[in-house]
């Protein structure tokens, strides 16, 4: 199982929203809203490396309102 944890810039007035949405996506644990350089952290778990690719770079970033992202995947 990778485990990975999705940093998430949103568009001023967009991160409710937007957390409804990311919480929505197969694989994604939870989402949440928080302060910093961020707006949004998702923990995703899945099968393979490569299935956080479509989750971070397919299908998060396909959302409109998502100005970046960037994915740490866990290493224990």
């Amino acid at each position: 199982m990778v485990t990975a944890f999705i940093m998430i810039k949103a568009n001023t007035g967009e991160a409710d929203r937007l957390r409804e949405s990311i919480q929505d996506l197969d694989g994604v644990q939870s989402a949440h809203i928080v302060a910093g350089d961020v707006d949004i952290i998702a923990k995703a778990q899945v099968d393979t490396p490569a299935a956080v690719k479509e989750i971070a770079a397919t299908q998060i970033q396909g959302i409109s309102g998502i100005e970046n992202t960037q994915t740490y995947i866990a290493m224990d």
